[in-house]
């Protein structure tokens, strides 16, 4: 068979069921194998790479399993993945670059479309591969593949010249690489731990994507752990799913992005349990102000770089934080928590009441354009319970993170650490691919929005029945926020005419909503769920409710 061929059944033995694309001359002999195996992979063709490779990393995010992105031509068709590379990688997501490369004899001599492509994705790769032989092609991929899911986990590229992908060649029955186990945690670790819980008098448990990841049954262990302690519980920023709201003991997310409470845990805790998070920038700024500098840290991560890495830790254990959770539970046994403890959840609980109860009264329901707090709060109330939701960056849907109730482990998924704009409607393609039976909402501003207009196309062409709600207010918000707050409202580049995103939808053949009143988006959202088709839901709202959450980055001008 051909190189391309026996790409494809690689593939096939990897249990790789949706491969996404865009088509070029330069891996046709891998297109043609799709073609042969319609009944086995599933191939998507998008509008452009960066939205089929963040298609992927979504993909990939969801299921555990490799996302597979074909880089269908060489130079631009690469080059155009390199941004959603990025975010991938800040994303720890498992996602495989397929690209294709110029002829291996034109290296060099500046051909058409030739750029040093195996250079050019170091710096967004957790590893590159290059393909020289026609033979090596199946160990190559699977290596590849195992690379990207081994933990700490990250894209890779695989370059394949397109001579080579054209060759012929006998090869052996196509296998499934193997799998790398997780590392063990150290018994000595995990009883200091135990000691440090046991005497703690304000126990906090931070929560990330080491537990979400795991899904249901990871969230289950750390609720039975955190029961146990009555331990509060609060989340790093884009997985504030990792537990379910309705939990007495769930705090939400910490961070800026948070209400406020989870933060306040961590700067009065005294022992901080960290499973699975790295205690990024997200969550932190790596600054003492969002956590007690005198509570002792014990800190659960994959990845042992990640440990002690930003702030001092008493007990470092490097494992898995599901397997931990579990192991820490029962090394407790019979524990009873002390009198101290149940004084601290139980002044959380009630601050966590207290902060719910006033958010609904304060939200502001009449005003037209809409705003966000009238907006969030019928998105509480009509979201339904399976929803999956995607967000973009800036700052209308950087204030849904923790504005919205999750139900169950991965149903948030954010552009996280890369912050990458036009992230969130391939994202939503993308997990409706892994999970066809949810309901998956997908939150852009205008700004962003913008730019994923042309997978409208996709979306139709392949019946992917997302919902988009644009939260259309004119401006670039964030920036626009940063203007106001630290720039004497000198405002330039900040604001933006778009088109009306409900009847730009209709010609691309979606059904589109217009929403003015924040009383209309309960039946805006029924009647996209209802429909057959993708939705785009057009919401009016206020370009003033502008809020800066990087007030770090501009102390310098601060007025004292």
């Amino acid at each position: 068979m051909t190189g391309g061929e026996a790409v494809v059944e690689t593939l096939i033995a990897n249990d790789v069921e949706v491969v996404t694309g865009l088509i070029g001359s330069s891996t046709l002999e891998i297109l043609d194998g799709l073609y042969n195996n319609a009944d086995k992979v599933r191939y998507i063709g998008c509008r452009h790479e960066s939205n089929g490779m963040i298609m992927m990393d979504a993909y990939a995010r969801y299921t555990g399993k490799n996302g597979v992105f074909l880089s269908g031509q060489a130079g631009p068709g690469v080059s155009n993945t390199v941004t959603a590379m990025a975010q991938a990688k800040a994303a720890f997501s498992p996602v495989v670059n397929l690209a294709g490369a110029i002829a291996s004899d034109h290296k060099g001599k500046d051909a058409f479309q030739e750029i040093d492509q195996v250079s050019l994705m170091q710096a967004v790769s957790k590893k590159v591969f290059e393909v020289r032989d026609v033979e090596t092609i199946p160990h190559v991929l699977n290596e590849a593949m195992q690379t990207a899911l081994t933990p700490r986990s990250g894209p890779v590229h695989v370059d394949m010249p397109r001579d080579v992908l054209g060759q012929t060649c006998d090869f052996e029955k196509a296998s499934k690489f193997e799998t790398i186990a997780n590392p063990i945690a150290d018994e000595d670790n995990l009883r200091k731990a135990v000691n440090l819980l046991s005497e703690a008098k304000k126990p906090v448990i931070l929560v990330g994507a080491g537990i979400k990841n795991y899904g249901t049954i990871a969230a289950e262990s750390v609720l039975k752990l955190a029961e146990l302690l009555n331990a509060p519980c609060t989340m790093s920023p884009g997985h504030g799913d990792s537990l379910p709201y309705g939990h007495p003991l769930n705090a939400g997310s910490a961070g800026p992005r948070g209400s406020g409470i989870g933060t306040q845990l961590l700067k009065e805790a005294d022992v901080i349990l960290v499973l699975g998070s790295r205690l990024g920038f997200n969550t932190t700024f790596y600054s003492y102000d969002n956590l007690n500098e005198d509570a002792s840290i014990i800190q659960c991560e994959i990845d042992q770089n990640s440990i002690g890495r930003y702030f001092t830790v008493e007990v470092g254990i490097h494992a898995d934080a599901k397997t931990v959770a579990d192991q820490l539970f029962n090394l407790l046994g019979d524990h009873k928590a002390k009198k101290e403890v149940e004084v601290w959840a139980d002044q959380f609980k009630d601050n966590k009441k207290n902060y719910l109860k006033q958010r609904d009264a304060e939200a502001d329901m009449s005003s037209v354009p809409i705003m966000p707090s009238g907006l969030f709060k019928e998105l509480r109330n009509v979201l339904p319970n399976d929803s999956v939701v995607t967000l973009d960056a800036g700052t209308m849907c950087l204030q849904l993170t923790d504005a919205l109730h999750y139900h169950q482990p991965k149903s948030l998924f954010s552009p996280l650490d890369f912050g990458l704009v036009g992230f969130s409607y391939p994202a939503g393609l993308g997990i409706k691919l892994a999970a066809p039976e949810r309901t998956v909402v997908s939150f852009h501003g205008d700004g962003g929005a913008s730019m994923i207009l042309p997978e409208l196309s996709t979306a139709v062409e392949n019946n992917i029945n997302t919902v988009c709600v644009v939260m259309n207010n004119g401006t670039w918000g964030a920036e626009a926020a940063y203007q106001k707050d630290f720039f004497e409202g000198r405002y330039i580049g900040a604001h933006i005419t778009t088109p009306e995103f409900d009847k730009a939808a209709e010609i691309y053949g979606c059904k589109g909503i217009k929403v003015e009143k924040a009383t209309e988006i309960g039946d805006a959202i029924q009647a996209a769920i209802d429909a057959e088709c993708p939705t785009v839901i057009d919401v009016q709202c206020s370009p003033d409710a502008l809020y800066s959450f990087r007030q770090d980055s501009f102390k310098h001008k601060i007025k004292k």
